[in-house]
Parts: structure tokens; C-alpha cells; sequence
């Protein structure tokens, strides 16, 4: 593999930590104030699922015996970038409220400003999918993304209904 897509993969993993410890940080501050989690064994499943995508594009791009087609590489950092920037605008948006998990606190209120007042779920549109597309045309996984989105879609569905359902439950007259 390259070593810019070495510099890639490292930078790529370093900043999934750092969104992690941000996470981490705003989901030990809500639980303390009586936040409820839902949908807690998918989020593990989308966890584990988003970590093995990441890993299967390594190996696959770490095993690939032929030279990466550069544009093809060049366009899989870009938009890893442009979702990246997405999800800073989606954390700022939701400031503490933010968390990979579905935690909402009793003081939680329904964001509808920023990239929310464009989708729905500016997260999983706009951040989620376009990150695993562009990790896997980077390093170009041809294989992780023709058979990673459509399982990676199992659990990221089922989680958009769970977030759904909770909101109803918690927003019911705003929705």
C-alpha cells in the first residue's frame, strides 16, 4: 500500500478515536443527568460493523497485488473529508446532545437547525455512509464496499428506526 494511504488509514482511525472520546464524554455527562439509552445492542452491532468495514478495506487494499488507480484514491479522500467536515457540523449542531449511541435526556430538545433543518439525518446520509464509501474507494476496496454498504445498511436501518421511535416517543407533538 502507498504511503499517503498509510497517512490515510492512520489519520482515518485517529480521527474515529477522537469522535469515540468526544461520544464517550457527552453520553457519560447525559446518563448523570437521567438521559435513557436506546437501541443499545444495535448501536454494539453498527460499532462492530463500522470497525470490520474499516478493517476489511485495509486488509483488501493491503492484499491487492495491482497499483490503486490514483484518482480513484484521490476522490475516496475527498469525500472521507467532506463527511468528516459534516460530522463536526452535526456535533457542533448538537453540542453535548451528540453521541454515536441514541441517548436522550430529559432536558433534550429536537434539533432542527444546521444540516438538520436540510435532513433528517444528516449523520447517517451525510456523514456515515459518505465516510465507509469514501474510507473504501481511498484504499480502493472494491469488494468491502459492494458487500460492506449493503450489510452495513442492516443495522444502520434498524437504527434509524429505533432513533426514530424514540424521538416520537420523547417529541411526539413536535414531529
Amino acid at each position: 500500500m502507498p504511503f499517503h494511504l498509510i497517512l490515510f488509514v492512520v489519520a482515518a482511525f485517529a480521527w474515529r478515536l477522537l469522535t469515540l472520546a468526544i461520544s464517550t464524554r457527552h453520553e457519560k455527562a447525559l446518563k448523570k443527568h437521567g438521559a435513557t439509552e436506546y437501541g443499545a445492542k444495535n448501536s454494539i452491532l453498527l460499532a462492530i460493523f463500522h470497525v470490520l468495514y474499516y478493517i476489511c478495506a485495509v486488509v483488501e487494499a493491503a492484499a491487492g497485488t495491482r497499483e490503486p488507480n490514483t484518482l480513484l484514491s484521490a476522490g475516496g479522500i475527498v469525500i472521507y473529508i467532506a463527511s468528516a467536515l459534516v460530522l463536526v457540523s452535526v456535533i457542533r449542531s448538537l453540542g453535548g446532545l451528540w453521541t454515536i449511541k441514541i441517548i436522550i435526556s430529559p432536558q433534550h430538545r429536537r434539533v432542527q437547525s444546521g444540516l438538520f433543518s436540510l435532513v433528517r439525518h444528516p449523520n447517517y446520509f451525510l456523514n456515515i455512509l459518505p465516510e465507509l464509501i469514501g474510507f473504501a474507494l481511498a484504499l480502493n476496496a472494491y469488494w468491502t464496499l459492494v458487500i460492506g454498504i449493503p450489510l452495513y445498511l442492516v443495522p444502520l436501518v434498524t437504527r434509524i428506526r429505533q432513533e426514530e421511535a424514540a424521538m416520537r416517543e420523547t417529541f411526539a407533538p413536535d414531529l
